[in-house]
């Protein structure tokens, strides 16, 4: 460290997003990229172990050579030595090295590692896939995982460990394990179903795994749980989704306001609920922000357990909750005129998609026209072609989207919708309800821009913002959008500076904001 640098730098190498790096003299932080450092990683990393920096939490973590764990930066236990630390971009890579998660901190349950600049495109997808629950259960799962991504096992064992460290096993068994954990903390769920909830074959296959990595059964592990702990049945589970602040929870929900569609979604003053399916089970969530803890809190009211990992990771995604807000406002203000916008609008995100044909068909119906109008497009659908559902309990939430293969046969004019725009939605249905079409995030975003871009009247608009939201781009910009275009007028951009890339997701976002900001301003 050199007495007369005010900010210490780094360069961004390895598999990891480059974290921020505190300044000298303040409590403020800069990121500075391309210059040579003037401390190693793991002295800057050291330095946010010793000030508990938990806006570090996901992004690295520390293992103690001496009592063989690993913790997040911000643990409050008492720092080792400098020479008994190791660190790890991943969870994974700590557990491939012989470390066990800490009981006191819990890293396990940092918000997940972003996708990160440089990371293999395949080991991207594979994450997602393997938070959808794909490859949960042994070697046959690991065998599932290979064919949907359409490599071998081998050459996928080798861009784990290049990128994250760790071998495709282990970070399944340690998402498996993080999952069950969860379950057990936060639910009262009996410890065989939260097992096959996991992915586990057998109960004793889970107690050995569940000690080994935690040296702690699940029941002695629920018995560290104040007393006072609520039971919780499977019809009204309750989970924390941890996040990364800064969050605008109040601009994702007037986000999703807008374009709920009645009966299907239901935005109140602080909260999300919409009814869902997953297979032949029908449900629905509800979604509160915890600012206070910095997480979400899942309402589930759904029938059995065998599917909940893929309705978090769904959950998680709808909400963008693996974004790393502050790694991408430091890209975007290499913008002047931008910087201004991520300054006066912290935290905002991109909001994805519960189901992606469900998307796209609500994209399709927004072509050149208003919000409020596509939204009253979509309502008539669901009332004419959705699934009526009672729930429980009363609630606004009457019915669930149509199903591809029902609107690929439905005559959509009958409700209002044009000629064009209803056979480019019978066209999108058919191609998806074939399995020509994935729209999903794991999908090949080529192949996908490429299918929709064969359907009469779908262009580039609809395809840049189902990728942004359903596909979860984060580089995907609609640039043909007239607000977008408007700002960028009112900013002297002629298009989308390079230096944005590869946020401009957010970039969209963050004009859209100003766009709505200033159609309120002038009411």
């Amino acid at each position: 460290f050199e007495p007369k640098m005010d900010v210490l730098t780094w360069e961004c190498r390895s598999c990891w997003s480059p974290p921020e790096v505190m300044s000298k003299n303040s409590q403020s932080t800069r990121l500075e990229l391309g210059r040579v450092p003037v401390m190693d990683a793991d002295q800057i990393f050291y330095r946010a172990l010793v000030t508990k920096d938990r806006r570090f939490d996901g992004r690295v973590f520390f293992a103690v050579r001496t009592t063989g764990i690993y913790c997040r930066p911000g643990c409050p236990a008492r720092t080792p030595l400098r020479k008994n630390v190791s660190f790890f971009p991943t969870a994974a890579g700590a557990e491939e090295a012989g470390y066990r998660p800490c009981l006191r901190c819990r890293p396990e349950t940092s918000p997940g590692t972003p996708a990160w600049i440089g990371t293999s495109a395949t080991v991207t997808r594979a994450l997602r896939l393997i938070d959808s629950g794909v490859g949960h259960h042994g070697q046959d799962g690991l065998s599932a995982l290979v064919t949907r991504l359409g490599v071998g096992e081998r050459q996928l064992r080798r861009l784990f460990l290049e990128h994250l460290g760790a071998s495709p096993h282990s970070v399944i068994a340690i998402r498996r394990l993080d999952f069950a954990r969860r379950l057990v903390d936060e639910t009262r769920l009996p410890v065989t179903e939260i097992a096959f909830s996991a992915g586990f074959a057998s109960l004793r296959r889970f107690n050995d795994a569940f000690k080994a990595r935690f040296s702690s059964s699940p029941s002695q592990i629920r018995k560290l749980k104040k007393s006072g702990a609520p039971t919780v049945t499977t019809q009204g589970l309750r989970l924390t989704l941890p996040y990364r602040p800064p969050l605008d929870w109040p601009a994702l929900l007037e986000f999703l306001r807008g374009r709920a569609i009645p009966g299907v979604e239901f935005c109140s003053a602080d909260s999300y609920s919409r009814a869902i399916s997953l297979g032949r089970a029908t449900g629905w969530i509800e979604l509160r922000c915890k600012e206070s803890t910095h997480a979400l809190e899942l309402s589930i009211h759904f029938p059995g357990t065998d599917q909940l990992m893929e309705l978090v990771s769904r959950a998680r995604r709808l909400f963008d909750l693996e974004a790393d807000p502050l790694s991408i406002a430091q890209q975007l203000s290499l913008d002047p005129a931008l910087r201004r916008l991520v300054q006066a609008y912290p935290g905002l995100r991109v909001a994805g998609a519960w189901d992606g044909f469900e998307l796209a068909v609500r994209a399709i119906l927004g072509q050149q026209i208003s919000v409020s109008g596509a939204r009253t497009l979509a309502s008539r659908i669901v009332e004419k072609f959705g699934t009526r559902i009672a729930l429980t309990t009363p609630h606004p939430l009457t019915h669930l989207f149509p199903s591809p293969a029902v609107l690929r046969t439905a005559d959509l004019t009958k409700v209002g919708v044009i000629r064009s725009r209803a056979l480019a939605i019978r066209r999108l249905a058919a191609l998806v309800d074939d399995g020509k079409l994935q729209l999903t995030p794991e999908a090949d975003l080529k192949l996908v821009a490429q299918l929709l871009l064969e359907i009469p009247g779908v262009g580039p608009w609809t395809c840049e913002y189902i990728a942004m939201r359903a596909l979860r781009d984060p580089n995907a910009f609609p640039a043909t959008d007239l607000v977008i275009r408007r700002e960028l007028a009112r900013n002297q951009n002629s298009g989308a500076p390079a230096c944005w890339e590869p946020w401009r997701a957010y970039a969209a976002i963050y004009l859209w904001k100003e766009g709505a900001t200033r159609a309120k301003s002038k009411k």
